[in-house]
């Protein structure tokens, strides 16, 4: 038995295992809400063309609720691109390698891009946390309140963040 089959039935079971199965879907479901955040900011859009230039009208909510939409869903449906592997890499040196030197080099960009994700969670809470209590607004002609745009880019980076953790576990970072 090889030592990376051994490390992978080990990370299916017991309290880690039950971690990674848990973030793993978590980042299923964070995905699909992303998926449908994705559509609706297309329809707004079309909806926005529509209004301006088959009926002549002026548009107030949909370039604003298109800009959150379409964040929010690169936000939640990163933790699933991370999950698949599925995220742009360059990694012609860490293919040219093999064994030890190779996991080193993918568990120190995944702690890198842990670092990151953690500080860039802290930094959207934080955000979230003084839009809410300081009431702020948008400032535009729908004016709508801030937070609510905001929480799903710090719940996204929080589970990306959690997704880097279980990745590291699998033993694949």
């Amino acid at each position: 038995m090889s030592q990376s089959t051994s490390s992978e039935r080990a990370a299916q079971r017991g309290v880690l295992g039950g971690y990674i199965r848990v973030i793993d879907k978590a980042s299923i479901a964070t995905a699909i809400v992303g998926g449908i955040l994705l559509a609706l900011g297309v329809l707004a859009v079309v909806h926005m063309v529509f209004v301006r230039y088959a009926m002549g009208e002026s548009t107030v909510w949909q370039t604003e609720f298109t800009t959150f939409a379409i964040t929010a869903s690169m936000l939640l449906g990163a933790p699933y691109v991370l999950k698949t592997g599925g995220h742009v890499a360059v990694t012609v040196l860490p293919d040219a390698l093999s064994g030890l030197p190779q996991f080193l080099m993918r568990l120190s960009a995944s702690l890198v891009g842990l670092a990151f994700c953690l500080a860039l969670s802290y930094g959207c809470w934080y955000y979230v946390y003084e839009a809410y209590a300081f009431e702020w607004t948008t400032g535009t002609v729908w004016n709508p309140p801030l937070w609510p745009a905001v929480f799903p880019v710090a719940f996204g980076a929080s589970l990306m963040s959690l997704q880097y953790v279980a990745e590291i576990l699998r033993g694949e970072p």
